[in-house]
């Protein structure tokens, strides 16, 4: 499972981060952990991007909240302990892995168990450092869900713009790579003519930008790693917020070779996709004609089977968290933790969220069984509680802060938040 967080987003959006948390126990004490971290920084030694990428860590074990950390924060919640420092993580403050404020440090929060590889551990690491320095860097961390990318085209544009960025990374000469970056130019484009490209870009110069990082300071081989990463996200049961793991990697990759330079004055508004055309000089190919080098035809075929079954489970998700009654927790100052790889978009309604924790002025929201988050990121939905002094449904517990409670809605059987 991945597990994602953001902070404040009805604020500004905090650095979000993905991680692989089923990945067995590393097997290393958190002092070497951390020097491991150490030593993947230090061997960078800011050339990448012309910073120090190391960012305080904070690593937590999940089941029992207890911190270890490389330094102190502002308070006293940390004690000096065996050449480190260590606590326990409020019940306030998500689990993931993320960059996130706490205690008066910005800190790259990592969940045990890490990943047994090193590099992998490597390439999650320094993916989270990057997120703790990426506003520093003027490259704003911004989370949109591009909810094109679940549908039927939108799929299939996107696993032949992958495969055609594989073959880009994998080709011989210079001839045949410049066809595959023009092929991966011209899916592009159009899928990003069935929505929002502006999103899209958002996310690849937010999580792109930092797996490109990890990779290439995992001490691995970063080209390879990129391709077997777009190759595994194919099976993705989603593409609509996990997308950017892959692409980003192989357009920074491929960027690499075409202008090395190109990290140098790199601004929030910019896109790979636009940076790499400049570089080689290339504009989008022919994206019909295109089809036949990447498998069009057999990715169709899965691509609709796909989607006749997507239709099944978006109607059982309209009925439950639309249609029927429900209750509505407004985002006022959130923090919330989800799994990108399975957000379900549910256009015009939003997106479900299968499983999310959500931490906000009136409590905390848990949630195992759905709830939908709109657009526009003004709150959560989740099926009604049986009546107003309920702390849980189908699928939910709410434990709330002193002074809200719960009253009927405007609908039968609806309810809604309120303070007072």
């Amino acid at each position: 499972m991945r597990v994602f967080a953001l902070a404040g987003l009805a604020a500004c959006i905090a650095a979000p981060v993905m991680a692989q948390t089923s990945a067995p126990a590393s097997g290393l004490t958190p002092a070497e952990v951390f020097a491991e971290a150490g030593a993947a920084c230090a061997a960078d030694g800011g050339a990448l991007w012309g910073v120090d990428l190391c960012t305080p860590v904070l690593l937590v074990d999940p089941a029992t909240r207890t911190i270890h950390a490389n330094r102190k924060g502002e308070s006293d919640a940390l004690s000096a302990e065996g050449g480190l420092f260590t606590g326990t993580l409020p019940a306030t403050v998500n689990i993931a892995n993320t960059a996130m404020e706490w205690d008066g440090v910005r800190w790259a929060m990592l969940m045990q168990p890490l990943p047994r590889d090193p590099v992998r551990r490597r390439a999650l690491v320094m993916h989270e450092r990057w997120h703790g320095v990426q506003e520093a860097l003027g490259l704003p961390a911004h989370s949109p869900t591009p909810a094109h990318l679940d549908s039927e085209e939108g799929r299939v544009l996107m696993r032949l713009e992958w495969r055609a960025l594989a073959a880009a990374l994998n080709a011989d000469g210079d001839a045949a790579r410049r066809l595959a970056v023009s092929d991966a130019l011209a899916f592009r484009a159009a899928r990003r003519a069935l929505g929002s490209g502006e999103d899209e870009r958002a996310l690849e110069m937010n999580e792109g930008l930092a797996e490109y990082t990890g990779l290439k300071l995992s001490g691995g081989d970063a080209k390879a790693l990129a391709i077997a990463a777009l190759g595994a996200a194919e099976g993705g049961a989603t593409y609509v917020r996990s997308f950017a793991y892959a692409s980003g990697p192989a357009y920074g990759l491929l960027l690499d070779e075409a202008a090395p330079d190109w990290r140098q004055g790199l601004k929030g508004t910019d896109d790979p996709g636009v940076l790499l055309a400049a570089a080689l000089e290339l504009s989008a190919g022919d994206e019909a004609s295109a089809e036949g080098r990447y498998g069009g035809a057999a990715i169709r075929t899965e691509e609709a089977r796909r989607a006749e079954q997507a239709r099944v489970v978006a109607a059982g998700w309209t009925a439950k968290l639309v249609d029927g009654p429900r209750l509505r927790l407004p985002f006022r100052s959130m923090q919330i933790a989800f799994d990108p790889g399975k957000i379900i978009a549910l256009p015009p309604h939003g997106s479900v969220y299968p499983t999310l924790r959500v931490v906000d002025v009136w409590g905390v929201l848990e949630v195992s069984d759905g709830a939908l988050i709109d657009d526009n990121w003004s709150g959560v939905t989740v099926v009604a509680p049986a009546s107003a002094e309920a702390v849980e449904g189908p699928g939910w517990t709410l434990r709330l802060n002193a002074g809200w409670r719960l009253e009927a809605g405007e609908r039968a059987g609806d309810f809604r938040l309120v303070q007072g």
